[in-house]
């Protein structure tokens, strides 16, 4: 079996799991359940596979939890950030799961267990409330110990079940492929409440590579809204792991999310030491202010949410907004994210940020952040994308390519929204990979392509209002069927002498039938 065969086989039987196991609970509540074992699995075997260290005499599973001393756990929580007692493995805990009349309260223990075991050490921060989201006690599950027991057996034994192949060699791809396979089949089956948080694997592929174009090196990569960590784990996947040297940033606000991104880097093999997700509202509690600037920034943060705005005097104050003398509107964040954005990117570095479309020609508050953005030369491009790409929305949205290290002063427009640029799918659009090639050589080339791409210098922006919609710089091909007026008019005339002769030797012939 290839490893696509392998992949697609095993997401078929996860997918089978989650669909079995769940019965009458809500799909998108029960996520939290199937992902929380598929990471249980995935760390307890990353931690046994740490402490065998190569060595085939050593199997840690087969250890009593006696002859673990405080150095072997302290040296082991100082390494990968955690502690696993050989009794607490999924690989035990799943024997004997479906007779273990306690299996609800043993989880909540090993859970508890593997949480405390980083306090005090410096990955205290990214281990604590893991599994917060995997209440094994909830209603959820049952309103009995016996039906709580029932379903968490099920789970476990199916994902027991599951063959992850040799650690070395494909386990941790397949554990992480697996998991955002079950978080973009969730999210796609739950609407915007499912969708909001994840954004689809090529367009995120598409906004790493434009945030990382021509770098060689960066120091670090940001996401100001995290979400469950795709963005920032496709700069993982596809670009040599020396090229971000410091690691991965991230902040979200909501908690259950992230959860599942500091999850997702476990389940990517990104250690503890090297990345750093913060929980809380990026715009009114910005983190990592000390760590900036970034050199790759990526984003799809909400579209238009509400935000305190000018209801907060301080902010017009804050470094991130002062600069544009304006705050984004109050029912409208867009820009706020924006301009957060900006401030953190380094001299040398690109961010680029999926946007609603509306905030590139509305007026008011907007123009005049647009106005600050291209009299300073700040907006390398604007990419208009397919429609139907994003779950639980048809929006066809916009990437915005931010930049301080610009040799000219225009701004490249780019329609990727039409044929050639995305691949019809069952429910959804599809960027492929030749469609993702396409993009990166006209946005590196900076050419004008006939319907596809312009660059227009800034004082032409300024003289239209500041307007950055692709679509008024970007002339759309007219694929309606053309028509010769004149030789219209000719076949017309032409015709109409045919049927009147037509009716003279109908009009004869009836003649000759009435004689």
């Amino acid at each position: 079996m290839t490893s696509i065969q392998q992949r697609e086989e095993l997401k078929r039987r996860i997918w089978q799991i989650a669909n079995e196991v769940r019965g009458s609970v809500d799909g998108w509540d029960f996520k939290q359940f199937v992902l929380g074992t598929l990471f249980y699995r995935f760390i307890s075997e990353n931690f046994a596979n740490y402490i065998e260290g190569g060595d085939d005499s050593v199997i840690y599973v087969n250890l009593s939890d006696d002859i673990i001393t405080p150095e072997i756990k302290d040296d082991a929580i100082k390494t990968k950030g955690y502690f696993i007692y050989p009794s607490q493995l999924f690989v035990n805990i799943a024997k004997t799961a479906r007779t273990n009349t306690n299996l609800n309260t043993d989880l909540a223990v090993i859970f508890a267990a593997i949480e405390s075991s980083a306090i005090g050490y410096p990955s205290e921060e990214d281990i604590r409330g893991l599994f917060a989201d995997f209440d094994t006690t909830s209603t959820r599950l049952g309103n009995t110990v016996e039906n709580k027991n029932s379903r968490l057996a099920a789970v476990i034994r199916g994902v027991a079940d599951l063959n992850f192949g040799n650690f070395e060699d494909s386990q941790i791809d397949l554990f992480g492929d697996a998991y955002e396979f079950l978080i973009s089949n969730y999210a796609a089956n739950a609407g915007k409440s499912g969708g909001e948080f994840f954004t689809p694997q090529n367009v995120s592929k598409l906004i790493a590579q434009l945030a990382m174009h021509k770098q060689t090196t960066v120091n670090k990569i940001y996401d100001p809204a995290a979400g469950s960590g795709s963005l920032l784990l496709q700069a993982k996947k596809h670009f040599d792991n020396h090229i971000i040297e410091e690691g991965f940033f991230g902040q979200e606000i909501n908690h259950t999310t992230y959860n599942l991104a500091r999850m997702n880097m476990f389940l990517h093999n990104v250690n503890y030491d090297k990345f750093s997700i913060a929980l809380g509202n990026t715009l009114t509690d910005p983190h990592f202010g000390d760590d900036k600037p970034f050199d790759a920034i990526v984003s799809n943060p909400p579209y238009s949410v509400n935000w305190i705005g000018a209801d907060d005097p301080t902010l017009i104050n804050d470094d991130r907004f002062a600069p544009a003398g304006v705050l984004a509107p109050k029912s409208k964040a867009d820009f706020a994210f924006v301009l957060h954005a900006l401030s953190y990117l380094s001299s040398k570095g690109r961010a680029a940020i999926v946007c609603f479309p509306g905030i590139f020609y509305r007026g008011g508050a907007e123009q005049k952040i647009r106005k600050y953005l291209v009299d300073n030369n700040f907006v390398e491009a604007i990419i208009s994308l397919a429609p139907n790409l994003f779950y639980g929305t048809s929006i066809a949205v916009n990437v915005l390519v931010l930049s301080k290290h610009k040799t000219d002063s225009t701004t490249q427009f780019i329609d990727a929204s039409g044929e050639g640029f995305f691949k019809k799918a069952s429910n959804n659009n599809e960027l492929g990979e030749k469609h993702i090639s396409s993009i990166m050589e006209i946005f590196d080339r900076k050419e004008e392509v006939a319907y596809v791409a312009r660059s227009i210098g800034n004082s032409k922006i300024a003289e239209n209002d500041y307007n950055l919609s692709v679509s008024s710089y970007v002339e759309t091909k007219d694929t309606r069927e053309q028509f010769d007026i004149t030789e219209l008019n000719k076949e017309i005339s032409e015709n109409e002498k045919k049927i009147i002769a037509l009716r003279t030797e109908i009009d004869a012939i009836i003649k000759e039938i009435e004689a």
